[in-house]
């Protein structure tokens, strides 16, 4: 939100008077607006201003509050303040396509008189703007949904696909013979269907390729040079066609690393051999101690996000895919800018993306069996990471021109973890507020009245947290209080029997002892504390006694009593 400063006021002062004087009924809306106006009408008029501008060929159009919408006579507003019109572009893009919002809002002084001037810009090409999932336009002053000519003329409008262009001087001898025949078993497995299957036999590779319109009139596509490419041809691509996988130390410096090229129909195999997918061990299940053992990374999910990295980045930026591992978890970086405009808005149930930026790429990556753009990747993969009671995956849009996706190969919170848990009927988006609340990421007032609502959260603000939420019954605190002290018990004896079969131990013995039997989501730190408490809760019961030394250097041994 811009506030004008003197000669800026000048600057825009002239251009209010230039639209009260020359203007569109379609792409400008004066408003008065005194001190309040409707956010819905806003969004409406957001919708409609920016849908007629690209049906006009106009870069953008206006709405402006202050100026009498009849007699266009300058009265002033107390609309917002500049924080509140600063709030104003996030909820707007909260409901619109993309999450496009205004391009400026502008506070403008005509003598004592303030004017507030929204920037509106042109919808994308070929995605009409809509508002919280209708499309609006105008006919004169009046606003309405738009007519279903012209939402197909916006829908119709022409967008360069890179992917779909032709290579010259190229032939179906360019491409890597391996690759082409897994692209044939994959199209007849995705298919799924025996008569389709023997009518792909039948064909020549070329013919395969020409169904899926990746040769056209005997030549690549640059689609075609992606997916199948010969690898000593990838000159014929006029971007690098390149995955770096990296590999980063305790200090962030890259300590091995390997380049993949072309054909991008086998990299994930190729880039996720190197990364290092060990055995991560926690105990989901608070009522016992009871461990799972999963990959810290899940196939499916570095399939899904590689592929659809691929699918959607920008070649024209002549950028690298990078799959660089930390300790405990993977970024992938590519080019380009994410679509959607936001995470929240891609967990809906009801998004369809607007458009694919790579469209013909797309398309042959769903026939060849690679993504899925009905079921939405990110979805799908924020599934598979509720499934697994991990992290949601962050995705970082610092630069205006690259995407950049987090995914852990670990628990962050036992409490989250354990409420996914308990809860498996939770959908995606509770899940994801969740994640938020475990990041210390913070939520509106909506949202976190429906985590509460669920029993979900704890705790006033800043200082919310998941809720531990042991039981939701009496009979199940009871039960949950009973497996507790079985499960100390558990290590109560094996304290006892160490003791008794060796005489005395050092704090640092039952550490060793106990140190692989703790829950592995406890850090070693956490883990010598509970040895503490168990030392400190039998030596209290006379159980056992310490002799000599400090407490770290001294020895236990068993005391008098041999009541529990």
């Amino acid at each position: 939100m811009t506030k004008s400063d003197s000669s800026a006021n000048v600057e825009m002062l002239q251009i209010l008077h230039d639209l009260i004087l020359n203007w569109e009924n379609e792409v400008v809306e004066f408003k008065q607006a005194t001190n309040s106006f409707s956010q819905h009408e806003i969004g409406q008029y957001f919708s409609a201003i920016s849908n007629e501008a690209r049906l006009k060929g106009i870069q953008h159009g206006w709405l402006v509050f202050g100026v009498h919408d009849r007699t266009r006579e300058i009265v002033g507003t107390d609309y917002r303040d500049a924080r509140g019109l600063a709030s104003l572009k996030r909820e707007i893009a909260d409901n619109t396509t993309g999450r496009i919002t205004f391009t400026d809002i502008f506070e403008v002084y005509d003598g004592g008189k303030r004017v507030v001037m929204f920037k509106i810009p042109a919808s994308v090409t070929g995605v009409p703007t809509a508002w919280k999932g209708h499309w609006y336009g105008r006919e004169g002053e009046s606003i309405g949904a738009l007519s279903t000519e012209e939402l197909e003329r916006l829908r119709g409008q022409s967008r360069s696909d890179w992917s779909s262009q032709l290579i010259e001087d190229s032939d179906i001898s360019h491409l890597d013979k391996d690759a082409v025949n897994i692209a044939r078993e994959d199209y007849k497995m995705k298919q799924n269907r025996d008569h389709i299957s023997a009518e792909i036999d039948a064909m020549s590779d070329e013919e395969f390729l020409s169904k899926i319109k990746l040769i056209t009139d005997g030549k690549l596509t640059k689609a075609a040079m992606l997916l199948l490419g010969d690898p000593d041809y990838d000159y014929l691509l006029d971007t690098p066609a390149c995955v770096m996988w990296r590999l980063y130390g305790t200090n962030d410096m890259v300590t091995d690393y390997a380049k993949f090229k072309i054909p991008y129909i086998t990299v994930v195999d190729k880039v996720y051999d190197k990364v290092r997918n060990l055995t991560y061990r926690y105990i989901p299940d608070r009522r016992s101690l009871r461990t799972v053992d999963i990959p810290k990374y899940d196939t499916k999910l570095q399939r899904e996000l590689l592929f659809n990295s691929i699918a959607h980045m920008d070649y024209a930026q002549d950028g690298r895919i990078y799959i660089d591992e930390y300790e405990d978890y993977i970024l992938i970086r590519n080019p380009g800018t994410f679509l959607p405009g936001d995470i929240m808005t891609v967990l809906r149930p009801w998004y369809r993306a607007p458009y694919y930026r790579n469209h013909l790429l797309a398309e042959a990556m769903t026939d060849l069996n690679m993504i899925d753009t009905v079921a939405m990747g990110i979805r799908k993969v924020f599934r598979i990471q509720q499934e697994r009671l991990f992290p949601m995956p962050d995705y970082f849009f610092m630069k205006p021109d690259e995407v950049v996706v987090r995914v852990y190969g670990k628990t962050l919170d036992e409490n989250y973890m354990r409420m996914l848990y308990d809860h498996p009927e939770y959908d995606i988006e509770t899940v994801y507020l969740l994640d938020c609340v475990q990041k210390k990421q913070r939520l509106s007032k909506e949202q976190y009245k429906h985590l509460r609502s669920l029993g979900a959260i704890e705790g006033k603000a800043p200082n919310i947290h998941v809720s531990l939420n042991i039981a939701e019954i009496i009979d199940e605190r009871v039960q949950y209080t009973k497996n507790k002290a079985m499960d100390d018990q558990y290590y109560f004896d094996l304290i006892i029997n160490y003791l008794q079969q060796w005489g005395g131990g050092k704090k640092s013995d039952f550490i060793a002892l106990l140190g692989d039997k703790l829950s592995d989501v406890l850090d070693d730190r956490q883990k010598e504390n509970k040895v503490k408490y168990y030392l400190k809760v039998l030596s209290k019961k006379d159980i056992i006694r310490h002799t000599g030394g400090n407490h770290r250097t001294g020895v236990w041994v068993l005391g008098k009593s041999d009541v529990l």
